[in-house]
């Protein structure tokens, strides 16, 4: 393996036991210990034969299960392998709502990504009977849930994953579509409107557009002019993306037994209430024959044998994973879901001298999918010969549905003669550390997103190195042809046209049962006419949903380039200039303490507590220019005494070391107190120290040590600086401060160090 791999399952998917003391000795060993333990769903007598077949699968890369499973399985862990959730229908009442939050945190501790349709929540200022209040709407409800979600993240080594959704009729999808206008706001969530057949027929008609609730009409407003604030909001921001919903239902195999309102946090798995599905990706990539020869060819028959083994092992790992609610557990046993997809696709048309997104391209791309899809189908249906239906299967309903009435007709018939095992099969999904672990393939159907790229690589004394990381298809290029010029098909998302990427995703939808992960990338200088059409086109297509991206100066840019850094100081200096990143100095020694030093006191009034907090900020001066130096909290509350002292000083210290001190204040806002946070100033607080974090902000905003995020955008002095070829600043990762942060098939990725926000 490559150091980049090597590390990746070192950290990521390697059994060790609780005092690091590594189980798998190498690759080998965990893939035997995945397959022996998707085995054990087996009958007795057949679980040698199994655990060989999954094992053969396995070994190559050839078919790589989704990263909860190869780190999970067989571990004896108290997680579930399952990637995909949906939570169910949240209800409109103070106990249901926080019953679900509490629901959400035991989901996310066990590892899974989940979606919420905030749709059933009544609308901002509606009243609330009984109490003589108005509701705050679900935006706000929103918040509660991210300050969970940023607190479960804290306290484990994984990133929490939400998607949240809204009808686009809500009255308050105004607010739900401006929500990331905030920097710093719902930075767990994806947002994705749930677009209906309806709206879109009013757009095209420039018709009048209904927001209600509860059958009362709150607003009307053009169709269009929402249209157009949601496409702003997503040029600007990147966000919300598009869910065409009704489309998503009428093409469910299952939508006669359940109904679909949200998606897992990537999109590719559009699920019902407390539904879930686990993951799995044929590498396309291992399965090319003669590579960039003459007669380069997929191996249809090994596809289509590797499917039917896939389709088995991620059947049986259904019934040997744990669930975080008993709800998730019937349910995926009710229906059984699968969601087998591919990856490396990109670098197999590059074997076979195709460029992406050609003509030539989609043919070879539906040819390939087909075969995948046809033969989960029937190796489901033999499977359920052999094992039974999932438990809901009505061979009437399910026959009728649209996508299994576009199956071969032998197929068909053997579902009807047997029913079928799974009943869903197919999803394509993010793929990016798998994939980067199964040797940089390109990931899911996504072009290749770069030939190469410089990545941190982390040593076992702690020290860093830079290691250069090539794409699959170039590295393997350059091993038959040396330094030749990569051929005219060899292309990347950067030099692809959004035509090129819609063509793909639909060419896949075709196949694929359930939904696709994909983000089309757009060039900066697009006009916004142009953008717009991006969504039309996917709507007309058949697409169930739409994401792209677009480099901004808010969200950052694909490729980015930095600054040259300065010339270090031979004595530590103090960073007058902190919101330039790239200008960030870390001093060896603290700085000492002036005999007079300018401050502010804050006053915070929480509501278990006796008497008030009193937080004083003092700061060091400089040429004019202040920046933080240390914290006192003061309070008659003498049971508070111990923490405030310890968390004071704690801060001081951290203050007076100088650099970019700001993660001190996301640190402090993401603890979730569990007895509950309160509303201050018209947003909920999930805890004292929360609070007290939310002050420490404040106070550098005004001091001008940090940017608003409250500001809709950054300012000019504020600009990181650290500036792409598009003239946009890059994204700066939250772990390794890369200027390598990304947006890859919906989910925010660092090249440099493997950190996603979708785990």
């Amino acid at each position: 393996m490559s150091d980049i791999a090597q590390q990746i399952w070192d950290m990521k998917y390697r059994f060790k036991r609780a005092d690091g003391t590594p189980v798998d000795n190498d690759v080998a060993a965990t893939w035997a210990r995945v397959a022996v333990a998707a085995s054990q769903a087996e009958t007795p007598e057949n679980r040698p034969a199994k655990a060989v077949e999954f094992a053969k699968a396995l070994a190559g890369y050839r078919f790589l299960p989704a990263g909860r499973i190869v780190a999970g399985a067989g571990t004896g862990r108290d997680v579930t392998l399952f990637n995909c959730f949906v939570m169910g229908a949240i209800p409109d009442s103070m106990e249901g709502i926080f019953s679900h939050l509490r629901e959400a945190a035991l989901t996310l501790q066990q590892g899974g990504g989940i979606g919420y349709d905030f749709s059933t929540l009544r609308p901002k200022g509606a009243p609330v009977e009984g109490v003589g209040a108005d509701a705050s709407g679900p935006v706000s409800f929103m918040d509660v849930w991210d300050a969970m979600c940023r607190t479960i993240m804290s306290a484990g080594s994984r990133r929490g994953a939400m998607m949240a959704t809204l009808s686009c009729d809500h009255p308050d999808i105004e607010e739900f579509i401006d929500a990331k206008r905030a920097p710093g706001r719902l930075t767990n969530f994806n947002l994705s409107v749930l677009a209906s057949d309806a709206f879109m027929a009013a757009v095209k008609a420039d018709g009048p557009w209904a927001l209600r609730f509860a059958g009362r009409v709150y607003k009307t407003l053009p169709a269009r002019a929402l249209w157009d604030r949601i496409m702003r909001s997503t040029f600007d921001y990147a966000e919300p993306g598009m869910i065409f919903i009704d489309r998503i239902n009428s093409k469910n195999n299952l939508g006669y037994c359940e109904t679909i309102r949200a998606t897992n946090p990537c999109g590719e798995q559009p699920l019902p209430p407390y539904g879930a599905c686990l993951l799995g990706s044929v590498n396309l990539a291992r399965l090319v024959r003669d590579p960039f020869g003459d007669d380069a060819a997929l191996d249809l028959d090994e596809l289509a044998a590797l499917t039917r083994t896939a389709v088995r092992l991620l059947d049986d790992v259904i019934d040997i994973s744990r669930f975080p609610l008993e709800a998730q557990r019937m349910e995926a046993h009710a229906k059984r879901r699968i969601g087998l997809g591919v990856t490396g696709l990109a670098d197999a048309l590059v074997f076979c001298r195709t460029t992406y997104g050609s003509p030539e391209s989609l043919a070879l791309i539906e040819q390939w999918l087909s075969t995948l899809s046809w033969a989960a189908y029937r190796a489901s249906a033999e499977l359920a010969a052999e094992k039974g239906a999932f438990p809901l299967f009505d061979a009437e309903e399910y026959l009728a549905r649209p996508f299994v009435r576009s199956l071969p007709e032998d197929i068909r018939a053997l579902i009807g003669e047997h029913g079928i095992r799974n009943g869903l099969l197919t999803s394509i999904a993010p793929t990016g550390t798998i994939s980067l672990f199964a040797g940089n393939v390109s990931s899911g159907i996504e072009p290749i997103f770069a030939y190469r790229y410089t990545r941190r690589v982390l040593l076992p004394d702690g020290s860093h190195k830079e290691e250069t990381i090539e794409d699959y298809a170039v590295e393997q290029f350059r091993v038959r042809f040396g330094d030749a010029a990569l051929p005219d098909y060899f292309v990347s998302a950067q030099n692809l046209w959004p035509e090129d990427h819609l063509a793909v995703q639909a060419a896949a939808q075709k196949y694929i049962d359930s939904s696709i992960s994909k983000t089309i990338n757009v060039p900066a200088g697009i006009s916004f006419d142009a953008f717009k059409d991006v969504y039309v086109q996917a709507y007309q297509l058949g697409c169930k949903g739409c994401t792209t991206y677009r480099p901004n100066l808010v969200t950052g840019s694909v490729l980015a380039t930095p600054e040259p850094r300065r010339e270090e100081a031979d004595e530590p200096q103090l960073p007058l200039d902190l919101p330039r990143a790239a200008d960030v100095v870390y001093m060896t020694k603290p700085l000492d303490r002036p005999a007079v030093l300018l401050g502010q006191t804050y006053k915070i009034k929480w509501l278990d507590a006796d008497h008030a907090f009193y937080i004083t900020i003092n700061d060091v001066e400089k040429d004019g220019r202040r920046r933080p130096f240390e914290v006192f909290i003061n309070s008659k509350n003498m049971e508070a005494y111990a923490w405030t002292l310890a968390l004071t000083r704690m801060i001081s210290a951290v203050f007076r070391r100088g650099g970019d001190v700001s993660f001190v204040v996301d640190e402090l806002k993401a603890v979730f107190d569990p007895r509950g946070g309160q509303w201050m100033e018209g947003h909920y607080v999930p805890s004292l120290l929360a609070a007290i974090g939310e002050i420490i902000e404040r106070h550098l905003v005004a001091i001008g040590f940090m940017s608003s995020r409250d500001a809709p955008l950054v300012p000019e002095e504020r600009k990181v600086a650290v500036v792409a070829a598009e003239g946009a600043p890059a994204r700066r990762c939250p772990r390794c401060s890369s200027p390598s942060f990304v947006k890859l098939e919906g989910c925010d990725s660092c090249l440099s160090c493997g950190y996603s926000k979708c785990g």
